[in-house]
């Protein structure tokens, strides 16, 4: 298993865990580029996970070419010492793509976990759209999240017996992370800051809404926190320039919007259950929000998680600062719209995705079909998500 960015760890942390349970069937290994260093350890730490190798890649300012190069030429070589069966992979990453492009050059396996998510618009997200639509053709075991992945992966000429619906084993890590004591570490709001207020919690980073996107974001952010005076604003700030330098720039003043570092993980979910709205450009964000029932304001142009918003719990809305004012005042005044985006249903999965991956992963070995019989399978509808409160 090779993961590199915080979001590989935090959706591959229960596979891990659920591979190393099944004692002498599998003899794993977890590989990290060390994509994105710090927010990566902070994740790990946080599932008591240490790599068995951790390849260090990270350099300051890197460029996607240059990291892409470095990924395949080290994992090349990594594979070739350790001869694996099957490579897994999670998501959309340079990591991953690089990773997957030298296992084809071996002619080792690919799992891909989180399969078929499509946008349509290789822009956006970008790199991650390409990314994920190469790493398809390169993969022998799909494990899409839901049946929408599936068909993405099928219109595209996939053999539907590589196929599985797992559901998404970001559900597995915020079952796990919130059914766990509350230790107290990390940065959370104290409730004495928050009385009096409804939280915005905002998180915005990618890479296609830097510059004038980005700014947009942070004035409409200024004008909601002028028109709403119960309104406390949180936002956790990527570390990468290109957003730290225009976020602090423009929000730094502002008394009723905080500006932190960003948080790990256990502590940011929390702030996540006290928030009231959420604003974000994030991927798993928009499908954290729906499992703890939090209405999501998605600021992008397109998604490639369209099932929350086809439920009416999640809007995309660009981001355009006159828009986002618009969106969020609407559920700021509006009860029943609020209501509308808050039920605790999430589409993305049930919380046994890890279980069924390595079913799955089983059946494959042994040269079962299908991958995983139709009953066992994720049905997203099924009822609400259970999570700590």
């Amino acid at each position: 298993m090779v993961l590199g960015t915080r979001p590989e760890a935090i959706k591959l942390a229960p596979v891990v865990s659920a591979l190393r349970s099944r004692g002498p069937a599998f003899d794993t290994t977890l590989v990290s580029t060390g994509q994105h260093r710090e927010m990566l350890d902070q994740v790990l730490h946080a599932f008591d996970l240490t790599p068995d190798l951790d390849l260090d890649l990270m350099q300051p300012a890197q460029r996607l070419s240059d990291l892409t190069a470095r990924v395949l030429q080290s994992m090349t070589a990594t594979l070739h010492d350790l001869k694996p069966d099957v490579v897994l992979v999670q998501g959309d990453t340079t990591t991953v793509f690089a990773t997957a492009l030298a296992a084809f050059y071996q002619g080792i396996a690919v799992g891909h976990v989180e399969a078929g998510l499509r946008s349509h618009d290789l822009r956006n997200p970008y790199p991650e759209e390409m990314n994920r639509r190469l790493v398809s053709v390169l993969t022998a075991v799909h494990f899409a999240p839901t049946a929408l992945a599936r068909d993405n992966l099928v219109s595209e000429g996939v053999s539907p017996e590589t196929v599985c619906v797992t559901g998404n084993p970001v559900v597995d890590s915020v079952q796990t992370i919130l059914s766990s004591p509350d230790d107290g570490t990390g940065t959370t709001l104290p409730e004495d800051r928050l009385a009096g207020h409804r939280l915005l919690l905002v998180t915005s980073h990618r890479r296609e809404n830097w510059g004038t996107r980005l700014e947009g974001v942070c004035n409409a952010l200024r004008r909601l926190v002028s028109r709403f005076d119960d309104l406390l604003v949180v936002y956790p700030v990527h570390l990468n320039p290109r957003v730290k330098g225009p976020v602090e720039e423009i929000l730094g003043a502002e008394e009723r919007i905080l500006l932190l570092p960003p948080l790990a993980y256990a502590p940011f979910l929390r702030l996540m259950q006290q928030a009231y709205l959420i604003i974000t450009d994030s991927g798993g964000v928009q499908e954290e929000a729906p499992i703890l029932g939090k209405p999501v304001l998605v600021v992008r142009e397109v998604t490639e998680r369209p099932e929350a918003s086809r439920l009416g719990i999640a809007q995309v809305i660009g981001t355009d600062p006159d828009q986002i004012v618009r969106a969020a005042s609407r559920l700021l005044t509006n009860s029943t719209a609020y209501t509308e985006m808050t039920r605790q249903e999430s589409p993305y999965g049930d919380g046994k995705a890890s279980e069924r991956i390595v079913n799955a992963l089983e059946r494959w070995r042994t040269g079962k079909r299908p991958l995983l019989p139709r009953e066992m399978e994720f049905v997203a509808g099924l009822g609400p998500v259970a999570v700590a409160s």
